[in-house]
């Protein structure tokens, strides 16, 4: 029993993983550097007194922190943003802070600890206990840096770091322009704080210890910048049968002893074990592993196209039976490649070997003043996978998204479109009145060229083992200078990644072909729902986009109540909706009937969101591979509380929008072309369709049904068939007051694959019977599932009108807010008389005194608890 017990001793000794990493993400304070009395040096001695420091949110920046102590309000909330005084006016001082934090570490006998920080902005020097841990300054935003701190510590394990944090050395002038003055470029920092089209300034251009903190024991070795590469040759489908894949992997080792280590470095994947005998003598290597061939590996598909399987890979270091390091990462197996369509002259987008039509929404990032966190991310990418979209681009004014967001796409589906941090506005595209420099001149920013590609490689590194990663990009609008763009192109991208695609901009001629003149991107406003249809623009069309203005809920969350007027055509906007960057609604709103409130106005305007973003996913894809390959829409999503272009608010509170573009973007879908009423069907999947039925039928305003047609029949695999029109149909019923058209797919079980209804106007244009139409008392219930999972029944009896447009909404029983956020699996959805839907709502399991509540166009507002 003895030698039993001593062997498994051996066996977990030898198995011993490496301490995890751990975030030093509490506990830190802070302090303006006016009020400092004293260096670095002394101020990293835990025995220097920190009294009336304040509090600091680390990871976070100084505005956040002031907000969190209450030293300043809301910037977010009406016009609070102009009560807090902005870089520019005050100098840098002003917003250059010391931060300082204690904490408990050790080394024991071959432990080697390290300090990291994923992004501070903007400079920065740093200190632990007593001693300078940076030689050289650290700067730069898009980079990270670490630290070998184990002869640092103090042996008593009491520690204390001090860092303070300069703001961007340009933090340009706020002036109204889009990244204001420009010279916000001239560092290498985000863009949209000085301002844009869709946002204010942010007042300490985002100052601070903007990323994590994290510390890292290992033993004599560490292993970092694993890269793994997957190939998937050939034509694959979802669910079948596969062919080998391979799988590449090399790793950095860092061996900072001064003496040669000896042993195992291997890797662990499907339960196979691939290892290589290694010796490393240098401080820092690269060794290549072995390649695996995976026999019939499950693949990763992008969101509408199949499963997202993720294999745990785990890499250890060995020798003389300790686990000197190891690391753990989630890997998708999958393979892209770009092939250009010759039709379209545009590049189309294939995943393991299937071309995939690209449904896309531009993004920011997840907040303006950089308040991260894992259940944001993954709630805002869930959002986007039930959009049914399968990718998102993150625009090149912001940063490359944290690893954090790659996972959430991951999991969800989402291809990701990175640009690097350059944008037409900023970086000298065009003539600016608003800005301070010459194109010219613009045209070289950043000033440090150096700096921006060792980001460039840092950042690579940082994301390039996401399945979800597809597509690089120079920049937004504009290329980076030539001596970035081209070691970028020919030196790093094929050294440290080299499956991947870069466009040299986001509407490169390379990506998408621009036979119609102009800038190719857009339009942004709010489109007649034919032009999607009937307008050719860009073949693959990196931002084209409308409004996004979220209901009477979403509004009173930042707009004060006595702003909260309703915004009329032609008039002077209220400065609160103004300073938000409201977009002009009210002549798309009136057919519906004047707004006569904000309410109203928020509940008209929701008709309009659901009919733009349907129409516009929709015009797109009836074209799909004749003009197009595929549209990022210009923007799905908010980092701060603007009145336009998003799917859901700030607050995570979606809006019509959002299932506008939903239905729209179905990967099955049945729709209605408004330029000849022709029933079209368009199949996003792999493989044919047969024995559909494709059902159409048209209601008036009363409820009365008119049954047109059905038929059985098939479409092809990736394509669009166009079925009949209603034209005749319609004349025939006279429409004068407008009428409802219902479209549906059924299959032999007579199982509804899509449906879409369509609320069409009277002759004059008008929706004068939507404005008289009666109330249809709906039936309501609602069941809990499971945790975190409810269901809501709608009934609509025969006899009644359409019951239209009805918001759902999970909501705390006793106050009525919102429960946020929350997923609908449809949502602003209409009941046909003599139909019911079931509507499932999902949410994080952990709120209890729920209850549903439910309006819509002639529905009475009800809450309904929760059986």
């Amino acid at each position: 029993m003895r030698k039993i017990f001593i062997s498994l001793l051996l066996i977990l000794s030898f198995y011993a993983n490496a301490q995890q990493p751990y975030e030093l993400n509490s506990g830190w304070l802070c302090l303006n550097m006016k009020e400092v009395n004293t260096d670095g040096f002394r101020l990293s001695k835990t025995d220097f007194p920190l009294n009336n420091w304040m509090p600091a949110t680390i990871p976070g920046t100084v505005l956040t922190t002031l907000l969190n102590n209450k030293k300043i309000p809301d910037p977010f909330y009406g016009m609070n943003n102009e009560k807090i005084p902005d870089i520019y006016k005050t100098g840098n001082d002003y917003y250059t802070y010391w931060f300082v934090k204690d904490f408990e570490e050790k080394a024991l006998g071959n432990e080697q600890v390290w300090l990291q920080f994923r992004g501070i902005n903007y400079k920065a020097e740093i200190y632990l206990n007593g001693k300078k841990v940076n030689p050289k300054t650290l700067e730069g935003m898009h980079l990270r840096s670490q630290y070998n701190i184990t002869k640092l510590l103090s042996s008593t394990g009491k520690n204390r770091i001090a860092v303070i944090v300069f703001p961007p050395d340009f933090p340009g002038n706020a002036n109204g322009g889009q990244g204001g003055d420009g010279t916000i470029a001239k560092g290498l920092t985000t863009q949209y704080t000085a301002g844009w089209d869709w946002i204010q300034p942010i007042r300490d251009r985002n100052t601070g210890i903007w990323d994590k903190v994290t510390i890292e024991k290992t033993k004599n070795i560490k292993i970092q910048n694993p890269h793994v590469i997957t190939l998937v040759p050939g034509k694959r489908l979802p669910d079948a049968k596969q062919q080998p894949a391979t799988i590449k992997v090399s790793v950095e080792v860092e061996n900072p002893t001064g003496q040669p280590i000896s042993g195992i470095l291997q890797y662990e994947i499907a339960g196979k074990l691939v290892k290589k005998n290694v010796t490393l003598s240098a401080i820092h290597s690269e060794v290549n592993l072995p390649d695996l061939a995976l026999e019939n590996p499950k693949l990763w598909w992008p969101n509408g196209y199949g499963k997202q399987y993720l294999y745990p890979l785990n890499i250890k270091f060995i020798s003389a039976n300790q686990v000197l390091d190891q690391e753990n990462l989630n890997v998708g197996i999958r393979q892209i490649d770009n092939i250009w369509n010759e039709e379209t002259k545009s590049m189309g987008a294939y995943v393991n070997g299937q071309k995939i039509f690209i449904k896309g929404g531009n993004w920011i990032i997840s907040d303006a003043m950089l308040r991260f966190s894992d259940a944001r991310y993954d709630a805002e990418v869930r959002y986007h996978k039930d959009m049914n979209l399968n990718l998102i681009r993150i625009w090149g004014g912001a940063i490359l998204e944290r690893p954090e967001f790659y996972n959430a796409c991951d999991k969800y589906g989402l291809l990701v479109f990175q640009d690097f941090w350059f944008s037409g506005d900023c970086n000298g595209r065009w003539v600016d009145p608003m800005k301070k420099d010459d194109q010219w001149t613009r045209r070289n920013y950043p000033d440090n060229h150096p700096l921006v590609l060792t980001a460039i490689e840092d950042q690579i590194k940082m994301i390039r083992n996401h399945a979800s990663l597809a597509f690089w990009c120079g920049g937004n609008e504009i290329t980076p200078p030539e001596d970035i763009l081209e070691p970028l192109k020919n030196e790093i991208l094929p050294r440290l990644d080299g499956t991947r695609i870069l466009f040299d901009f986001s509407n490169s001629d390379k990506m998408s072909y621009n036979t119609i003149g102009g800038n190719g991107d857009g339009p942004y406003g709010i489109q007649d729902p034919k032009s999607f249809w009937s307008t050719r623009t860009f073949p693959y069309n990196s931002e084209v986009g409308s409004v996004g203005v979220g209901d009477y809920e979403s509004l009173e969350k930042f707009i004060p109540k006595e702003n909260l007027i309703a915004p009329q055509f032609k008039s002077k906007t209220d400065s609160v909706w103004d300073y938000h960057k409201y977009i002009g609604y009210d002549e798309h709103i009136n057919p519906y009937g004047k707004a006569k409130d904000a309410k109203d106005f928020a509940m008209k305007a929701q008709l309009v969101n659901y009919d733009q973003y349907r129409a516009l996913m929709e015009g797109f894809s009836s074209h799909m591979w004749e003009w197009y390959t595929g549209s990022i829409i210009w923007k799905t999503q908010n980092p701060w509380t603007a009145l336009r272009g998003q799917m859901y608010d700030y607050y995570l509170d979606p809006n019509a929008c959002l299932y506008g573009l939903r239905k729209g973007s179905e990967p099955l879908h049945i729709m209605m072309n408004p330029l000849d009423s022709m029933v079209t069907v368009v199949n996003n999947g792999f493989t044919d369709r047969n024995n559909l039925m494709v059902q159409a039928k048209v209601y008036d305003m009363q409820g009365k049904e008119y049954f047109y047609s059905q038929v059985f029949n098939a479409i092809g695999a990736s394509s669009v068939r166009r079925f009949f029109p209603l034209n005749d149909f319609l004349k025939k019923l006279d429409k004068k007051e407008g009428v409802f058209v219902s479209l549906k797919i059924l299959n032999e079980k007579q199982s509804v694959l899509s449906e879409n209804i369509y609320w069409l106007a009277g002759k004059d244009g008008e929706y004068k019977g939507l404005q008289e139409l009666k109330p249809a008392p709906l039936k309501i219930t609602a069941s809990q599932k499971n945790k975190g999972k409810i269901e809501v029944l709608l009934s609509n009896e025969m006899g009644h009108p359409v019951a239209f447009f009805n918001r759902i909404a999970l909501i705390d029983s006793k106050t009525g807010k919102r429960i946020l956020p929350a997923f609908y699996g449809d949502n602003y959805i209409s009941i046909l008389p003599g139909e019911s839907k079931t509507v499932s709502v999902e949410y994080n399991g952990s709120q209890s005194d729920l209850a549903i509540e439910v309006y819509g166009w002639n529905v009475e507002r009800k809450k309904v608890m929760i059986n």
